[in-house]
């Protein structure tokens, strides 16, 4: 034990003679270091007085200054000041490999910083602490464990060229569709970071979207997390079931229990993937809920989802408004923009839908203008597009896809397309290009896979 205490008295030094002699190193880890991480009091007013100067002067102070302010101050008494300026007396300059100081520095920093919540966290159990309740330690805890040195001030045009050549030239990171229209308007799919929204009337197929893509992303082998704050969680499942399983929805239900376990264990066998599925009652849970089960998942499953879809964004609440205090603009604004929040985050694309204004739901062209209760949303969603259907389209057994907002490409290009729907076993799928034949879609033939050709290599 006195080892570490030594081992940390000598990082401390480190730490505050490079804040006197090391100009980059100041810049890059004084706004990062806490007067609460030097326990020696000699050490913490030292501290205090080099953060006054660099915030107050733009630059490190000498020793001789520090010797001046510290003569200043009304808080010491005479042998608290000689003390400091002894400390002072044995700090000498020393070179030191920057990167190795950083680290190091960042290193101290965070485990002070996760000692410091846990003895916050005693006190707070202990009753101690009037202040806080323990509601707050779980908070506390993450906070000193996201302690990091973030040395990104900004891109140098002129400097950062090379870098920015190479991100023009590395492949992005996107997450495909199992239908080839949908990845031809978005590049190739859907990155990490946005939000994107599906707009549709009631009974058009807004959970029939989500829950097919669900599962095309499941056989891909990522993890999707699935929120539910419509239906109940087993329904939503029934319906990825009808999908995988190539069977109907009716036919689950008689279906033996042999060989459901054995459709089970074969997509266990060909995925490496788990779908999570979770269910809110509706309008109760906001981001701040979906956070916190996103960190309770990978705390008790270790399970990270790649892709997350919430049915649906309108039934959520806000973690910053109160429904009833705020027009339904900025409320569904609220919630988009905290979607899109924990979609960058945590590093995942989002789905989600919202519901068309009663014009929409008898439209046959819809719009951006059709969005219900908000136009906040499609200003807030990276991608948006409207599953439109007719008589005429359910007869056919299909759907039009119609893109409203774009930020992966241009919307004009292949701005509608059909889609065959299999209502009963949730699913949907290519057509030929025959059947792409609508007036002004813009539409560029691809080659696609028809009918359930796709899942070929996915059999059950």
């Amino acid at each position: 034990m006195e080892k570490l205490n030594l081992n940390n008295e000598r990082i401390e030094i480190t730490v505050l003679r490079n804040f006197i002699f090391n100009e980059a190193f100041t810049r890059k880890a004084l706004p990062f270091c806490k007067e609460d991480y030097f326990t020696n009091r000699n050490e913490r007013l030292l501290f205090r007085e080099i953060d006054i100067f660099v915030n107050k002067y733009k630059n490190i102070p000498t020793k001789e200054a520090l010797v001046i302010e510290l003569g200043q101050r009304k808080d010491i008494n005479e042998d608290e000041f000689k003390s400091v300026k002894d400390l002072l007396d044995t700090i000498l300059h020393e070179s030191v490999d920057l990167q190795w100081l950083l680290d190091t520095t960042e290193k101290f920093c965070k485990d002070r910083a996760i000692h410091n919540a846990v003895l916050t966290g005693i006190k707070i159990l202990d009753k101690k602490d009037l202040k806080l309740t323990p509601e707050a330690i779980p908070g506390i805890l993450a906070d000193a464990l996201a302690v990091s040195f973030d040395n990104h001030i900004g891109h140098d045009y002129i400097e950062d060229a090379t870098r920015r050549f190479d991100f023009y030239h590395t492949k992005e990171k996107k997450y495909q569709f199992d239908l080839s229209y949908m990845n031809r308007i978005t590049k190739g799919g859907v990155p990490p970071k946005t939000l994107n929204i599906a707009l549709a009337g009631t009974g058009v197929g807004k959970s029939l979207f989500m829950c097919h893509c669900a599962s095309s992303f499941l056989t891909q082998g990522l993890n999707v997390l699935y929120i539910t704050l419509e239906m109940a969680e087993e329904r939503i499942a029934e319906r990825i079931d009808a999908n995988l399983l190539d069977v109907t929805m009716d036919d689950l239900h008689s279906m033996p229990k042999q060989l459901y376990d054995d459709k089970i264990t074969k997509i266990r066998n060909k995925t490496a993937g788990k779908l999570i599925i979770k269910e809110y009652p509706t309008a109760s849970a906001h981001s701040g809920h979906f956070r916190a089960l996103l960190n309770e998942l990978a705390l008790k499953k270790s399970f990270r989802p790649n892709v997350i879809f919430i049915d649906y964004l309108n039934i959520c609440s806000s973690s910053r408004f109160k429904g009833g205090n705020i027009s339904s603009y900025f409320f569904i604004k609220a919630i988009a923009e905290e979607l899109r929040g924990l979609a960058v985050e945590f590093n995942v694309p989002i789905f989600s839908a919202t519901q068309t204004t009663r014009t929409g739901f008898v439209s046959t062209d819809i719009g951006l203008e059709d969005t219900s209760e908000s136009f906040g949303l499609p200003a807030t969603a990276d991608f948006m597009f409207a599953l439109i259907s007719n008589e005429e389209l359910e007869a056919l057994g299909q759907m039009k896809i119609k893109q409203l907002k774009n930020r992966y490409n241009d919307p004009s290009i292949n701005r509608a397309f059909i889609v065959g729907v299999d209502r009963a076993k949730m699913r949907l799928y290519d057509v030929s290009n025959n059947a792409q034949n609508i007036v002004d879609s813009n539409q560029k033939e691809i080659p696609v896979k028809t009918s359930y050709d796709k899942f070929s290599d996915f059999k059950i």
